[in-house]
């Protein structure tokens, strides 16, 4: 896609709102709303259509200023199922900033809720995917900013309905293109319906060769025709049963969250309590992996520091600090911070590299090295959060020993043999745990001890390696990093490192608490040979959610709702490149997935 994402927005005299780089409206003058509710959702046969669906999926080719969407959200709230959920993809190569949607949303008070709940929810306008929650009307909506080709092939749900909705075909041939047209038949679920406001001679013969059976039906306003398509077969129902998280630190409470909101009915099986492990530290920072060469892995954490942020921020008394400030780790970081900070995948201003000066004012320190001030990186403190995603989940305490296929689903045993679940589906989450559950995943552990100390507070959220956060009345700093190490013990000399590394990097505050009694505490951190997550299945039935290192508070809100989706039969946030990058096929068969050309 072009750099330039901007649309050129033009205001017509009468205020309607016009698309200089297409030279086409957005919608009609006359009345948008009744146009969308002719065109889209009563051509695609809405709301008749999700009678009786637990889940429905409406894909959209042109989201420009969310007024489809705002109109079937409202339509949903109305007429939907009372215990359905709304799923929305739609893509949008150029897209508009909330305070223009808002002023091109304002002539319909009808639906003024949906528009502020989608307002609200407004992304940055940065390319790749991200997902917006719309809980007010039991939706959700992943909003592919990108080309229209490039967004049906990464999307891997299943559309019911499509509202085919980019600029007419004569001023934007690249939405019409058989590549797109291949990828909403690719990803339409069977007997999806379709809707369109073009009747292009080109259009209606593009479907047609592609298993739609299409019809002209009368047009809206000015415009004499419509279409209408619909492919053959009916949708498959979503997949249902229990399912059991095993592990309740913030991968597993992650996922049981986002299964939850799917409707699933989840427990969660810990060996002691919430945060036993590795999410039991008073705070944590929440930063992504930085990569100026891996523009996977870069979107990858760009997407997951995102969707993290958004759900830290709803919790309350989660957040510690907003901002993190990365120091240089070596004179080289100057030039990867400089690549880093350009990237597009950003929001502007996110990523922000600071000198030597800038550094040492920031901190109150005289500071030898520059640093990336990242903006939306968090610290949190994990127990709140993991409350806060428990709350009306079921919580079984004790250690599965092992897990065993029963007919169509999963036992769970404990050490003598005693079975203490039977279930559909099995995830497992419990970080260097998971590698006596699934030693085929060939985790390897690394033993991380940190230390806080009351009634000091410290400079911000600050990282170099290691790094330090505000806690609720004072700070934390640390920690270590002895690979293949499993012990939990606290020992002193890795207190003693911790302040040393401390004053090395930060000389004013290791003064500051020099001689102050420090508390400690050890856990063990799951990694992989390549340092990408896994998640995914494994067996029928049976996922993982692990291997996610230091970045757990960072990856785990998305890749639980990735984790979710694959479960329930419901679109995924994430890109399929990136699903492909955290399979955990890729450790379990390798071999399989090189002959399928992965």
């Amino acid at each position: 896609m072009t750099d330039d994402r901007s649309p050129h927005l033009i205001w017509t005299p009468d205020g309607a709102p016009r698309s200089g780089r297409f030279d086409d409206v957005y919608f009609s003058r006359e009345d948008g709303l009744a146009e969308s509710r002719a065109v889209f959702l009563a051509g695609c046969g809405l709301p008749q259509a999700w009678r009786g669906r637990r889940d429905f999926t409406v894909g959209e080719l042109g989201f420009g200023t969310g007024l489809n969407i705002a109109a079937l959200l409202d339509l949903w709230r109305r007429e939907g199922p009372p215990d359905g959920r709304l799923h929305v993809f739609s893509i949008e190569g150029f897209p508009l900033s909330r305070d223009e949607a808002a002023q091109a949303l304002g002539a319909w008070p009808e639906i003024a809720e949906a528009v502020q709940a989608l307002l609200a929810a407004w992304p940055a306008a940065t390319p790749g995917f991200h997902r917006l929650d719309l809980p007010g009307f039991r939706a959700s909506l992943d909003l592919a900013v990108g080309e229209a080709a490039w967004a049906l092939d990464q999307w891997r749900g299943r559309a019911d309905a499509w509202f085919l909705d980019g600029f007419a075909p004569s001023t934007n041939p690249g939405m019409w293109s058989d590549a797109v047209l291949d990828g909403v038949r690719a990803r339409s679920a069977p007997g999806a319906r379709l809707a369109t406001f073009t009747v292009a001679g080109a259009v209606r013969r593009g479907l047609a060769e592609r298993g739609f059976a299409v019809d002209k039906r009368p047009g809206h306003g000015r415009k004499r025709e419509r279409l209408e398509a619909r492919l053959p077969g009916e949708a498959p129902d979503s997949p249902g049963g229990r399912v059991a998280v095993i592990g309740a630190g913030v991968a597993g409470t992650a996922t049981a969250r986002a299964l939850k909101a799917l409707g699933r009915d989840v427990v969660v099986v810990e060996t002691e309590a919430p945060g036993a492990g590795g999410s039991g530290f008073p705070t944590g920072l929440v930063t992504p992996r930085l990569d100026a060469g891996d523009a996977g892995i870069a979107g990858l954490y760009a997407q997951a520091l995102e969707r993290a942020g958004t759900l830290y921020r709803r919790v309350d008394g989660a957040v510690t600090a907003e901002g993190v400030l990365q120091l240089q780790g070596a004179p080289r970081d100057a030039v990867r911070f400089d690549k880093v900070a350009a990237q597009a995948i950003w929001p502007e201003g996110a990523m922000r590299p600071l000198d030597a000066g800038q550094t040492g004012t920031r901190l109150d320190e005289t500071s030898a090295v520059g640093g990336l001030d990242m903006t939306g990186a968090l610290a949190v403190r994990p127990k709140v959060v993991l409350h806060a995603w428990l709350e009306g989940v079921a919580v079984l305490t004790g250690r599965v020993d092992r897990i065993e296929t029963a007919g169509d689903g999963w036992r769970l045993l404990d050490a003598d043999g005693g079975l203490m679940a039977e279930i559909a589906q099995v995830v497992i989450a419990a970080g260097w745990g998971s590698d006596a559950l699934a030693p085929a995943l060939k985790l390897k552990p690394v033993r991380g001890q940190a230390d806080w100390i009351s009634g000091v507070a410290p400079p911000g959220a600050v990282a170099w390696g290691g790094y330090v956060v505000p806690t609720e009345d004072g700070l934390l700093f640390g920690a270590t990093h002895d690979r293949g190490d499993v012990g939990t013990d606290t020992r002193p000399e890795a207190s003693a490192d911790n302040r040393r590394k401390l004053a090395e990097r930060l000389p004013g505050l290791a003064a500051r608490i020099a001689g102050l009694e420090s508390r400690s505490r050890a856990a063990v951190r799951a990694t992989t040979a390549d340092r990408l997550p896994l998640a995914g299945a494994i067996a029928p039935g049976l996922f993982v959610l692990t291997g996610l290192g230091s970045r757990g508070l960072c990856l785990a809100p998305l890749l639980g709702e990735h984790l979710a989706a694959v479960m329930s039969g419901t679109p995924s946030p994430l890109p399929g490149d990136l699903v492909t990058r955290i399979d955990p096929q890729r450790i379990t068969q390798p071999t399989a997935r090189s002959d399928a050309g992965l």
